[in-house]
């Protein structure tokens, strides 16, 4: 006796939403074998009708009432990629009430009330996937949900934005300008019209939150993530990171402190040593380094954005929760046992690179070293660039926390000696 078809509800058809209606048809025969049942389309919701999408579906499927579709109880999956957090979180709470598991790439929803999702669908003993919400294709959310669920992680730090990681490449590999760099990428289709989200950090800090949460099994939400655009990275930011032998990256950073049993997440521009496996990633890719006690140090590496990637990473959530779904029993859902607190960015340790606009006259140099004396920043570098108004000290620290590089830029710029603190910029991946 064959199995009865799946019901797959799809909310949203955009770029991703369009491609996965595509492998949805195209691979249907394959899909079915992997499944143990067929995967059949019964309804697409869109926001607006008559449009002419192209879709190889009848456009009887094709609604605008997204509400009664997920309501209809007719639905074993529902697929959301519409984005945002309402309707999307209104859909997906009532999907699950009627008995659909769901697939999100939802990053901004689940990292702003990802705990009232997880609730409902251990609730009603359906699963919530999403693992095309980080780095589009590459699969890390799994891998850190299952692959990684006997080790501890203790630190995972990614590109995880591809617009800002082709912003940053291109101004390091061409010697444009910040606002240059931003044109050819939205010129390319890789950064939107209006694009906040990606060089103000927006984007990555809700990847960044997520990843947190997997990795330390513990809630973090994006309010706890410390967030910094690129929007400041100039020209000269990216020639002192190649004299230094490193190069600039938009990082998402999550760490577990053993001492405090508490961990960090934040987002910014870094300085990355070239021989660290991050700095060769080029272009709009997205990477992943994951640090971990028994497996050691792991990449993941790939294409994190566009409709066909998102999708793969769409569809293999689909076939996971689909075979979960004729066995009868849910998935792997949320792990948040540790309960950890959340260090803010104050404490977070690391080196920095500091430049400053200083007065060309003796005992300079001493009196900046002084500064950094008293707030217990230790310098492991420092040279001096330039004569009269065009001299500047470039100073690279030991590793310090934030808190204490804040109080000693405070202290400089108080300085009559200094003319500009110019430029701020952590070094990370040592």
């Amino acid at each position: 006796m064959s199995q009865k078809p799946l019901k797959v509800g799809l909310l949203g058809c955009g770029v991703v939403g369009t491609e996965v209606v595509r492998i949805l048809t195209e691979r249907a025969d394959h899909l079915e074998a992997r499944v143990g049942a067929r995967l059949e389309i019964a309804g697409i919701a869109v926001r607006r009708a008559g449009r002419d999408r192209n879709l190889p579906v009848d456009p009887a499927l094709i609604t605008t009432d997204a509400q009664a579709l997920v309501s209809s109880g007719e639905l074993d999956l529902v697929i959301e990629v519409i984005g945002g957090l309402e309707p999307a979180r209104t859909l997906i709470l009532t999907a699950l009430e009627h008995g659909a598991s769901v697939v999100t790439a939802n990053k901004a929803l689940l990292a702003e009330d990802g705990p009232t999702l997880f609730a409902a669908a251990e609730k009603y003993q359906r699963d919530l996937y999403f693992e095309a919400a980080v780095a589009g294709a590459i699969p890390i959310l799994r891998p850190l949900r299952e692959s990684l669920a006997g080790d501890d992680v203790t630190r995972v730090m990614g590109i995880v934005n591809g617009t800002t990681n082709f912003i940053l490449d291109k101004m390091e590999s061409t010697g444009a300008g910040f606002d240059e760099a931003l044109e050819e990428a939205q010129a390319l289709g890789y950064a939107e019209a209006d694009p906040t989200a990606d060089i103000e950090g927006f984007d990555a800090a809700a990847k960044a939150a997520l990843l947190a949460s997997l990795a330390f099994h513990t809630r973090v939400s994006i309010a706890d993530v410390h967030r910094e655009g690129i929007t400041e990275v100039t020209a000269t930011d990216i020639a002192s990171a190649r004299e230094m032998g490193c190069v600039v990256k938009s990082l998402a950073i999550c760490e577990l402190d053993e001492l405090t049993d508490s961990v960090s997440a934040r987002v910014y521009p870094a300085m990355i040593p070239l021989t660290h496996p991050l700095a060769s990633v080029r272009d709009a890719y997205n990477a992943v380094f994951v640090e971990s006690k028994a497996a050691g140090e792991l990449m993941f590496y790939g294409r994190g954005a566009g409709g066909a990637p998102t999708a793969s990473a769409v569809l293999g959530d689909l076939v996971s929760a689909a075979r979960n779904r004729l066995k009868g029993v849910p998935g792997v859902g949320e792990s948040s046992y540790t309960q950890r607190a959340v260090r803010p960015v104050g404490d977070a340790v690391t080196r920095y690179h500091v430049s400053l606009d200083v007065a060309d006259k003796a005992g300079v140099l001493a009196a900046v070293a002084q500064a950094f004396a008293e707030h217990d920043v230790s310098i492991q570098t420092v040279r001096q660039e330039g004569r009269g108004s065009d001299a500047e000290l470039v100073v690279v620290t030991h590793r310090a926390t934030d808190a204490a590089l804040s109080a000693t830029v405070e202290a400089l710029r108080d300085m009559d000696i200094v003319r500009e603190v110019s430029s701020v910029m952590r070094v990370e991946g040592e």
